[in-house]
């Protein structure tokens, strides 16, 4: 078993590489393809630079948050330094730090990629569909391939250099923290704009949506590439490695059974990278394609080489259990399943969006109680697929001894995140087809490729919802296997106290009912909490616009250029005043959760989170996504088409729908998985100390 796992390590490492090369060919390839209009290759500029100024302080303020988090890890955790064993504190602090500092990596990267490939997306647009989505997606996949690979080298190094798995929670802990704050500063900025620039130049002004004498506009493009590249990528990184994580952690305490299960982990995820790499390798669209079913298709293709590559190493490797295989497949298939109902409830060219679009005609109120009604029925086939998934995988497994079937869960977890590096190249190019359609019409580009480059961010749209549902369904299968974890470290920490283990947890028991009722509450809050920093921030850029028109001479005529840069500052000041307090609110609650009532209370307390969470989680991110595709269905000629009363009215939905799909819902998943990592890492000091 032990040359097993050597072989995989060697594996990974060498899979990680694979990767890294072929994000570096994708990036010089597209890097190569020069920009020829003058007043494209100005606005790019300007975009990356307010995309760069803003990481950089975000990262300033995150950098600051994240050293005092490894000063307390390293006095802490795993448990107090003067205990007795301060090696395993320095390596938890390490572990952390590189988790955090390979999230920032990937991210910024991926802004690097993005704001060179926007320009030239936009004009490829002139010459058809083809050449300008080829570009969008190979910008796309450096994101999705370093994010993969980062996560794959950061796992398999930490595990070969510690050969403890509690220090690998270190490593995901510092991944998650870091996407939650990330993503929510990123979400904050990216709406703020977007809502700003669309309420003051769509619905008052009556101009199109990124014309170039609208001061936010600049701002709106920026905040694609923070909250959507940036943003996604440090969330779908930290799923990821908590996938990992969690199963590794759960392999780890299983034994006797001649099972191999730490190497499946690493097989899996590694076979799960070559997958995507070939996906992303075939992905084309035809001359007159439909890149949405381009998009689905390479994610298919993906899917059916994971499948068969997995079957293929289950045969060949002692060891390997084709149960485990079975539950690593369900998950991966239930993930193709909620991505297909997404489509359904966001897909312009379905019925769903059409009858939003309808209501939209006979005013505001009738577009915001469709989409909401559709946005809470399209949680329910998801909510059912993650159930239906953790359900299967854990009777498949639990056949195999004690403690595989929370295993089983924690592969079918792995299983659906396996081609997560197809996922965020689909994800990312959703952004940088969003930046071509603004700069195609900021460049006078034209009508006929403005329309193609609006086909283009159609598909985004659609798809960026379909990649939504898949991360926030394997958060789900993650989390559940974190409680698993949780479990394992605290029984670890009762028996070391020299009390009784526990089994499970009771929800009849007072202690875990107070934890289910509060848990429940988190996502709630903290979802209001991030809306709410939307809300602030675009009521003062909506003042700064009107400001703008009123007392720049020339503005509204096209003739003087707007104050881009203050509408820039104003969502980078507002976002990174916002993005601290409300992942605080999740990780404080959990520590107060646990210190007052147990263990058996963080149990209930999870079990709410999760349940809450991604049910808020999916109806979000889908009813956005409705809205947003609604409106982009009326923009196209449909219902009055633009300037309409449903155009306006489907705008106001989209205004609605643009946190709710691109700020707080992404970022539900992210809290659930930091609240179950900060519950294991804190699992002894809990035990330690509870009021009750």
């Amino acid at each position: 078993m032990e040359s097993n796992l050597s072989l995989f390590y060697g594996l990974s490492f060498l899979t990680a590489a694979i990767a890294f090369f072929f994000a570096l060919y994708l990036y010089l390839w597209v890097k190569k393809i020069k920009v020829q209009n003058s007043r494209i290759e100005e606005i790019s500029k300007l975009i990356k630079a307010g995309a760069d100024t803003f990481m950089r302080r975000e990262y300033r303020i995150l950098g600051i948050f994240a050293g005092i988090v490894a000063l307390i890890i390293l006095i802490f955790l795993p448990s107090p330094i003067w205990s007795g064993r301060p090696v395993m504190n320095v390596a938890m602090m390490l572990s952390y730090i590189a988790g955090t500092v390979l999230s920032a990596i990937a991210g910024k990267i991926g802004i690097l990629v993005a704001t060179l490939s926007n320009g030239r997306t936009a004009e490829a647009a002139e010459k058809g569909l083809k050449p300008a989505f080829l570009i969008g997606f190979r910008g796309g996949a450096v994101m999705g391939l370093l994010v993969v690979g980062c996560s794959l080298l950061g796992v398999a190094a930490v595990l070969m250099l510690t050969g403890d798995t509690t220090i690998l929670l270190g490593f995901s802990f510092g991944a998650s923290s870091l996407a939650l704050f990330a993503k929510a500063g990123g979400g904050i900025f990216t709406k703020t704009a977007d809502v700003a620039a669309d309420l003051t130049g769509k619905v008052e002004l009556g101009i199109p949506e990124d014309d170039p004498r609208n001061p936010a506009v600049i701002a709106d493009n920026v905040g694609d590439n923070v909250g959507d590249v940036a943003g996604m990528g440090a969330d779908l990184f930290d799923s990821n490695v908590a996938a990992a994580a969690s199963a590794l952690v759960i392999a780890g305490t299983l034994s006797g059974q001649g099972y191999d299960t730490i190497s499946m982990v690493f097989c899996y995820s590694l076979l799960g990278l070559i997958a995507s790499v070939i996906g992303i390798a075939v992905a084309r669209v035809g001359k007159d394609g439909n890149p949405t079913k381009a998009l689905n298709s390479s994610t298919y293709v993906t899917t059916a080489v994971f499948m068969v590559l997995t079957a293929i190493a289950t045969a060949v490797f002692p060891g390997f259990s084709w149960r485990i295989w079975g539950a690593s497949a369900t998950g991966l298939l239930v993930g193709v399943i909620i991505g297909i109902t997404t489509d359904y409830f966001t897909d312009d060219t379905r019925p769903i969006v059409k009858r939003v679009a309808h209501a939209s005609a006979s005013g505001p109120a009738f577009t915001i109680l469709s989409g909401v009604s559709y946005g809470f029925i399209s949680a329910l086939p998801a909510m059912i697929g993650i159930a239906v998934s953790a359900l299967v995988a854990y009777n498949l497994c639990a056949p195999l001894g004690e403690g595989y079937a929370i295993f089983g869960i924690a592969m079918a977890a792995v299983g659906m995140l396996s081609i997560v590096g197809m996922i965020i190249s689909n994800d990312a190019y959703g952004p940088i087809v969003d930046n071509a359609r603004g700069l195609a019409e900021m460049g006078g580009l034209g009508e006929e490729t403005i329309r193609i480059a609006d086909e283009l961010d159609s598909a985004g749209n659609t798809v960026k919802a379909v990649t939504k549902g898949f991360s926030i369904g394997a958060a789900g299968l993650t989390v559940i296997s974190l409680l698993g974890a949780f479990m394992s470290e605290v029984n670890a920490a009762l028996i070391a106290s020299g009390r009784e283990p526990i089994a499970g947890f009771d929800i009849m028991e007072p202690t875990v009912f107070f934890g289910v009722l509060i848990g429940a509450a988190v996502p709630a809050v903290f979802s209001a909490m991030l809306i709410l920093g939307v809300d602030r921030n675009a009521q003062r850029m909506v003042s700064e616009i009107h400001r703008q028109f009123d007392t720049i001479e020339g503005l509204r005529e096209g003739k003087t250029d707007p104050e881009y840069s203050r509408c820039i500052d104003i969502a980078t000041t507002g976002a990174l005043r916002e993005l601290i307090p409300a992942g605080l609110f999740a990780i404080i609650m959990t520590l107060l959760v646990g210190f007052i009532a147990g263990v058996e209370a963080i149990g209930g307390f999870l079990l709410g989170n999760i349940v809450s969470g991604l049910l808020l989680a999916l109806f979000m991110s889908n009813s956005g996504g409705l809205w947003d595709n609604s409106k982009k269905y009326v923009e196209a000629g449909n219902e009055g088409g633009k300037g309409s009363e449903a155009h306006k009215s489907a705008v106001i939905g989209d205004t609605v729908g643009d946190p709710f799909k691109d700020t707080a819902g992404p970022s539900i998943n992210t809290q659930i998985t930091v609240v179950s990592l900060v519950s294991s890492l804190a699992a002894a000091a809990f035990v330690a100390f509870s009021i009750f």
